[in-house]
Protein backbone atom coordinates (compact mmCIF):
# COMPACT_ATOMS: atom_id res chain seq x y z
CA UNK A 1 0.00 0.00 0.00
CA UNK A 2 3.07 2.36 0.48
CA UNK A 3 4.33 2.18 -2.74
CA UNK A 4 0.78 3.08 -4.83
CA UNK A 5 1.45 7.20 -4.11
CA UNK A 6 4.51 6.80 -5.43
CA UNK A 7 3.43 4.75 -8.50
CA UNK A 8 0.49 7.03 -9.09
CA UNK A 9 3.16 9.95 -8.61
CA UNK A 10 5.06 8.50 -11.38
CA UNK A 11 2.51 9.06 -13.69
CA UNK A 12 0.98 5.12 -13.87
CA UNK A 13 -2.73 5.21 -14.39
CA UNK A 14 -4.90 3.12 -12.27
CA UNK A 15 -4.80 0.58 -14.85
CA UNK A 16 -1.24 0.05 -14.22
CA UNK A 17 -1.65 -0.23 -10.71
CA UNK A 18 -3.76 -2.73 -10.32
CA UNK A 19 -1.78 -4.59 -12.73
CA UNK A 20 1.36 -4.04 -10.73
CA UNK A 21 -0.74 -5.42 -7.76
CA UNK A 22 -1.65 -8.58 -9.83
CA UNK A 23 -5.61 -7.96 -9.95
CA UNK A 24 -8.23 -6.99 -12.78
CA UNK A 25 -8.63 -3.04 -12.60
CA UNK A 26 -12.30 -4.21 -11.73
CA UNK A 27 -10.89 -5.24 -8.80
CA UNK A 28 -8.98 -2.28 -8.01
CA UNK A 29 -12.03 -0.26 -8.61
CA UNK A 30 -14.08 -2.51 -5.69
CA UNK A 31 -11.24 -2.18 -3.48
CA UNK A 32 -11.23 1.71 -3.97
CA UNK A 33 -14.56 1.92 -3.01
CA UNK A 34 -14.82 -0.47 -0.28
CA UNK A 35 -11.16 0.55 1.24
CA UNK A 36 -10.65 4.31 1.88
CA UNK A 37 -7.09 3.76 2.57
CA UNK A 38 -6.52 2.57 -0.91
CA UNK A 39 -9.19 5.24 -2.40
CA UNK A 40 -6.86 8.00 -0.30
CA UNK A 41 -3.20 6.07 -1.80
CA UNK A 42 -4.41 6.59 -4.80
CA UNK A 43 -5.52 10.44 -5.02
CA UNK A 44 -2.39 11.40 -2.69
CA UNK A 45 -0.23 10.56 -5.17
CA UNK A 46 -2.06 11.65 -7.85
CA UNK A 47 -2.26 15.11 -6.15
CA UNK A 48 1.44 15.41 -5.75
CA UNK A 49 1.75 14.46 -9.24
CA UNK A 50 -0.17 17.44 -10.64
CA UNK A 51 1.44 19.70 -8.28
CA UNK A 52 5.06 18.67 -9.62
CA UNK A 53 3.53 18.77 -13.78
CA UNK A 54 2.32 22.37 -12.49
CA UNK A 55 5.45 23.46 -10.68
CA UNK A 56 7.39 22.40 -13.77
CA UNK A 57 4.91 24.46 -16.06
CA UNK A 58 5.50 27.40 -14.22
CA UNK A 59 9.34 27.30 -14.30
CA UNK A 60 9.02 26.43 -18.32
CA UNK A 61 6.86 29.42 -18.82
CA UNK A 62 8.15 31.76 -16.48
CA UNK A 63 12.10 30.74 -17.18
CA UNK A 64 14.78 29.98 -14.80
CA UNK A 65 18.61 29.82 -13.97
CA UNK A 66 20.44 26.12 -13.29
CA UNK A 67 24.02 24.73 -12.93
CA UNK A 68 25.30 22.52 -15.28
CA UNK A 69 28.09 20.55 -13.55
CA UNK A 70 30.65 18.76 -15.76
CA UNK A 71 33.06 16.51 -14.03
CA UNK A 72 36.26 14.87 -15.45
CA UNK A 73 39.45 13.62 -14.19
CA UNK A 74 42.84 15.17 -14.88
CA UNK A 75 46.55 13.95 -15.06
CA UNK A 76 48.62 16.31 -13.44
CA UNK A 77 52.74 15.14 -12.39
CA UNK A 78 51.58 11.86 -12.71
CA UNK A 79 48.57 12.55 -9.70
CA UNK A 80 44.98 12.46 -11.08
CA UNK A 81 42.96 14.98 -10.06
CA UNK A 82 39.25 15.75 -10.30
CA UNK A 83 38.12 18.52 -11.95
CA UNK A 84 34.89 20.50 -11.98
CA UNK A 85 32.99 22.92 -14.17
CA UNK A 86 30.50 24.83 -13.16
CA UNK A 87 28.71 27.12 -15.33
CA UNK A 88 25.56 29.34 -14.41
CA UNK A 89 22.80 29.19 -17.47
CA UNK A 90 19.39 30.35 -18.11
CA UNK A 91 16.39 28.36 -19.33
CA UNK A 92 14.34 31.10 -20.95
CA UNK A 93 10.76 31.59 -20.82
CA UNK A 94 8.56 29.24 -23.18
CA UNK A 95 5.53 30.61 -25.31
CA UNK A 96 3.86 27.60 -25.93
CA UNK A 97 3.84 27.14 -21.65
CA UNK A 98 3.09 30.39 -20.97
CA UNK A 99 0.17 30.01 -23.95
CA UNK A 100 -0.93 26.66 -21.85
CA UNK A 101 -0.75 28.34 -18.98
CA UNK A 102 -2.89 31.67 -19.69
CA UNK A 103 -5.43 29.70 -21.90
CA UNK A 104 -6.44 27.42 -18.91
CA UNK A 105 -6.12 30.21 -16.23
CA UNK A 106 -7.42 33.23 -18.23
CA UNK A 107 -9.62 31.10 -20.66
CA UNK A 108 -11.99 34.10 -21.30
CA UNK A 109 -8.76 35.99 -22.35
CA UNK A 110 -6.73 33.35 -23.98
CA UNK A 111 -8.60 31.31 -26.07
CA UNK A 112 -7.91 30.35 -30.09
CA UNK A 113 -11.02 31.54 -30.86
CA UNK A 114 -13.91 33.76 -29.71
CA UNK A 115 -18.26 33.71 -30.29
CA UNK A 116 -19.58 36.96 -30.48
CA UNK A 117 -23.07 37.71 -31.48
CA UNK A 118 -23.91 40.28 -33.31
CA UNK A 119 -27.83 41.58 -34.48
CA UNK A 120 -28.77 37.44 -33.27
CA UNK A 121 -26.31 36.26 -35.46
CA UNK A 122 -23.64 34.20 -34.57
CA UNK A 123 -20.21 34.94 -35.53
CA UNK A 124 -17.27 32.84 -34.81
CA UNK A 125 -13.60 35.34 -35.27
CA UNK A 126 -10.52 32.98 -35.47
CA UNK A 127 -7.44 35.08 -33.52
CA UNK A 128 -5.45 32.52 -35.12
CA UNK A 129 -2.65 34.49 -37.28
CA UNK A 130 -2.70 34.15 -40.97
CA UNK A 131 -0.94 31.78 -43.14
CA UNK A 132 2.23 32.17 -43.96
CA UNK A 133 3.04 32.92 -47.45
CA UNK A 134 5.08 30.93 -49.52
CA UNK A 135 8.94 31.65 -50.11
CA UNK A 136 9.92 30.28 -53.58
CA UNK A 137 13.20 30.74 -54.55
CA UNK A 138 14.36 32.74 -58.07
Amino acid sequence: MDRIPSWRKQGLTEEQIAQKLGIAYSTLNLYKDSHLALSEALKKGKEELIEELEDSLYKKAMGYEYEEVETWIEEVDGVQKKRVKRVKKIAHPDTGALCFALKNLAADRWKDKQDTEQMGERIIVNIEPPPRPEVTDK
